[in-house]
Order: structure tokens, then sequence, then C-alpha cells
């Protein structure tokens, strides 16, 4: 599940015309850059809302489907939306909003993910290898694979979630995070470090930031 959805505020003047997910860096949109890091994965759905029909034909042309929402869902609202969409008990999801340099995301999330213990697992990597992310922090990160909230790692936007906590919020519009609290009270949520560079592109500044991690990192 790629989230396209969003109206990306925060990038301003860039996306007047075009969803942020189109927004170029390094002469790709990063939607693109996104879509890298999934490797072998054959079943991709992307939501939309704002300006889709740029998204869609953009994504018809990479093979996905896509999901369209009247009125914005969250991450959490977004993803059970689009669950008929998807196979399986276990899903990845992935924003768009990042660019990466290093291994295959998904790649890494696949070698550590143990649907026994775990019910989500989140890639994270260290502030020392986050590029141009405003916030302090999101998470720390156990010997065990366990995380907390905390500021050592930053969340990369990609995770391997099962659906059943997802499934199990009645509403229609919610995060993300309110499944993650779930499942942090039931010791059910880890997290696996990125080992390559990786850069936010959330706002402005982030791509002149990811074009410059891209050749010398």
């Amino acid at each position: 599940m790629i989230f396209c959805a969003g109206r990306g505020t925060r990038m301003k003047v860039l996306t007047e015309n075009r969803p942020k997910p189109m927004i170029e860096v390094a002469g790709r949109p990063l939607v693109d850059h996104a879509l890298e890091q999934l490797g072998d994965i054959s079943i991709r759905v992307a939501n939309l809302h704002y300006l889709p029909d740029i998204l869609e034909k953009h994504l018809s042309s990479a093979g996905l489907e896509t999901v369209f929402e009247d009125t914005l869902l969250e991450t959490g609202g977004g993803l059970k939306n689009a669950l008929p969409h998807l196979d399986g008990d276990a899903v990845y999801t992935m924003n768009t909003d990042a660019v990466w340099k290093g291994p295959v995301a998904a790649e890494i999330l696949s070698k550590a993910w143990d649907p026994e213990k775990m019910d989500a697992l989140l890639l994270v990597v260290p502030k020392t290898r986050a590029h141009a992310h405003l916030g302090a922090g999101d998470f720390e990160l156990a010997a065990d694979g366990q995380i907390r909230r905390g500021q050592s790692y930053i969340y990369t936007g990609m995770q391997i979630l099962k659906t059943a906590p997802v499934v199990a919020i009645e509403e229609t519009f919610f995060s993300l995070n309110r499944v993650w609290e779930n499942l942090f009270e039931q010791g059910r949520i880890f997290g696996v470090e990125y080992s390559g560079h990786w850069c936010d592109v959330g706002h402005p500044d982030g791509i002149a930031i990811a074009e410059s991690m891209l050749k010398d990192c």
C-alpha cells in the first residue's frame, strides 16, 4: 500500500499543479523513488485524493491499482479502505515523501519479519543517516528489536503490518499511530534498522538535500 493521497501543503507552491508524489528529485518523481524500494513485491495499490488524474496516469503505467478517496481518511483509514484490493493477512505500507540510498528497503523488512511475535515491523534509520528530517526523532530500538517512543531513530515511512489490528478499529478516519499504540501495549511492535541513507522530502529544502545525498553519500 503506497500512500499518495495527501495534499502536500508543506511543499507550498510545488504542489499547486501536481500532487506531492510527482515532485521530482534528481529527475525522477518521488513516487518512483519509493517504488524502487519495493523490490519484487507484485501487488501494489496506491490511494489518491489530490489531483488524482496525474497520479493515476503515472501509476497505471507502472502496473499499480489506485483507490480514490473522496475525503482524506488519514493513513490508518486509507489503508483500511484499500484492504479489499490487497492479499494476505499482512501488508507493506509506504510513504512517498522520501528518497533512499542503499539496499532495497522491502528486502530488509522481509528478512527481519517474524509473524509469530510481530504484528508490526517498522523500518527505522538512525539520526546520523537521516537527512533533512525536521523532527526530534521517533523511536528507540532495543537489542531484541522491540521499539518504544524516543528520539534516536527516525521512522522511514515503510513497514510490514498485519491487517487484523487495522480492521479492529471501527472508525473510518484514523492514523496508523492509533494502531501502533495498541501494539505497544501488547508488545507486538518491532523495528529493524535501514543500513543506508534516507532523506525526508516532505518540505521544499529536502529536494536539494536529497540530491546531494544521492551524489555524495
